[in-house]
């Protein structure tokens, strides 16, 4: 072949690959109201930043009549506020995205050789129908040919972030429960295997939307941080997530200053925490009070919602932030809260991002459901750990820490670098009710007045729980004025870098599984 038929050729390749599934198809996707794996990848990097790898992977199937088709798995390189990102973008287009040894099995793995080095964050859009059949059947597609167990094994090097544009079952689904950070798109499923899987091999009927939609993931299984109402929306949550993450584990997220004072005093936290313990209110106004310009990235904010996980600034410095939630069962810690804390601690530890706990809880719940849900399993798993995580912890004890909640919400007892508490904080191992019932039952009981004898018991319970209590004790490191809330938490992030010199942790829960 001359030079000139050698050019003709890579032309005209190049172009079966561009086309991905042809017009036809791609204007399907469109009607649909998605977009398609390249004009997603547009939508998330830096114009023109992108740099394709494997372009020319063309393949014959019989099902297309023999004719080349390219590849529905893009794989490359792009740039998010000019930080090199490895990417994958299934093709809905080319034969559903499915995977196997035809067009998305046998293209290498971008984020293989990355891995290996520890380079750079791995993102992937997923919208697959799974394996494809076809050449997948029998012995020569067992899944050590089509899916290697490498892939499978996540070792929190960098970080992973999918974003669920279609629906997707098989490869994109495991991957995502492999992933750091998931987004889904509202109106698409993510699960094992589809409903005509599951007619025939079930004879369940169901609905993608029952099976695996936005809500079941938000608000039951808890195995999707994000929701974005299209795919440009996704990608837009994709890179807010990248600006709060590191390249790797061997970096400190980007450092970004943002103009917000920090000696700026907090003079409507008093307004917005209540005096009264039993009254709930809304952990989100602190939280935004406290960060830099009111701006955090919320994570599974549908489900544990007795606590939230974000990720926020403050003084330029990206920290994790897991705060009680009042408005939801008072505080009170449930199988769900243990998992979303258990999870974020893990990727905190595992990228060097600093935690901070606002502490608020009457406790963990209990009762029948609790139990058979394994809540002292998933207790201690949260208290390993936060025990063995190794980037700084700074707790502020906002109004209440009562029992092994509070430890584990490093609260004084959680073995916290810092703690300090605001002036209505509140320390003690269970309710003062629950205490005397527990301890003074029979002195109660047999009283001339019962009930005027179980409220001076009360009393005498709750005044040695106070703040100055624990202050004098030494259970705590100061005592605050909310309005300097945030200033404690700069200072004292200031005193460990000067101990450290940086924030990078020993990543003991790096092996841990990705989710729990």
């Amino acid at each position: 072949m001359d030079k000139q038929a050698a050019l003709d050729e890579l032309k005209k390749r190049r172009e079966i690959s561009l086309a991905m599934g042809g017009e036809e198809r791609v204007e399907r996707q469109h009607k649909r109201g998605r977009l398609t794996a390249r004009e997603r990848i547009d939508k998330l990097v830096d114009p023109g930043s992108f740099t394709e790898t494997g372009m020319l992977t063309l393949f014959q199937m019989p099902e297309e009549d023999g004719k080349l088709i390219p590849r529905n798995k893009l794989h490359g390189y792009g740039r998010i506020d000019g930080r090199i990102m490895s990417i994958q973008s299934d093709d809905s287009t080319v034969l559903a995205g499915t995977g196997g040894r035809g067009p998305g099995g046998r293209a290498r793995s971008a984020s293989i050789p990355i891995e290996a080095q520890g380079g750079c964050p791995i993102i992937r859009f997923g919208e697959s129908g799974g394996v494809h059949l076809q050449s997948t059947m029998g012995s020569i597609g067992l899944l050590a040919v089509t899916y290697p167990a490498s892939r499978l094994v996540n070792p929190r090097r960098v970080p992973r972030i999918i974003g669920m544009m279609g629906n997707c079952f098989g490869d994109p689904t495991w991957q995502a429960a492999n992933s750091e950070f998931v987004v889904q798109v509202k109106g698409t499923c993510m699960a094992v295997s589809g409903p005509r899987v599951l007619g025939v091999a079930l004879e369940e009927k169901t609905t993608p939307e029952d099976l695996g939609g936005w809500k079941v993931h938000a608000e039951v299984t808890g195995q999707v941080d994000a929701f974005a109402e299209d795919d440009a929306h996704c990608a837009r949550i994709i890179r807010e997530i990248v600006s709060y993450i590191p390249n790797n584990c061997d970096e400190e997220p980007p450092l970004v200053p943002t103009g917000d004072r920090p000696d700026r005093l907090l003079d409507e936290l008093s307004d917005l925490i209540s005096d009264d313990p039993e009254q709930p209110y809304d952990m989100y106004p602190v939280i935004q009070a406290i960060v830099d310009d009111g701006k955090y990235f919320d994570i599974k904010p549908f489900f544990g919602k007795a606590l939230i996980t974000c990720l926020a600034r403050i003084n330029g410095g990206v920290v994790g932030i897991a705060a009680s939630q009042t408005m939801h069962n008072s505080g009170a810690l449930g199988v769900s809260e243990c998992e979303k804390a258990t999870n974020f601690i893990a990727v905190c530890d595992s990228f060097n991002i600093p935690l901070v706990f606002l502490v608020d809880t009457p406790g963990f719940l209990a009762g029948e459901q609790a139990e058979e849900n394994r809540i002292i399993t998933k207790m201690m798993t949260w208290l390993q750990a936060m025990t063995l995580s190794t980037v700084p912890r700074i707790s502020i004890v906002v109004r209440k820490a009562w029992g092994m909640a509070a430890a584990s919400l490093c609260g004084p007892s959680g073995n916290p670098d810092f703690v300090a508490g605001l002036t209505i904080s509140d320390y003690r191992s269970m309710s003062p009710e629950s205490e005397v019932n527990l301890i003074h039952r029979r002195r109660i009981e047999e009283a001339s007045n019962p009930e005027t004898e179980k409220a001076d018991l009360i009393n005498s319970i709750e005044s040695g729980s106070g703040p100055w209590d624990a202050a004098g004790s030494g259970l705590i490191d100061d005592l605050i004025d909310p309005r300097n809330t945030r200033k404690y938490i700069i200072e004292h992030l200031g005193i460990l870098r000067s101990q450290r010199g940086n924030f990078i942790g020993e990543h003991r829960l790096q092996t841990w599984p990705v989710g729990f």
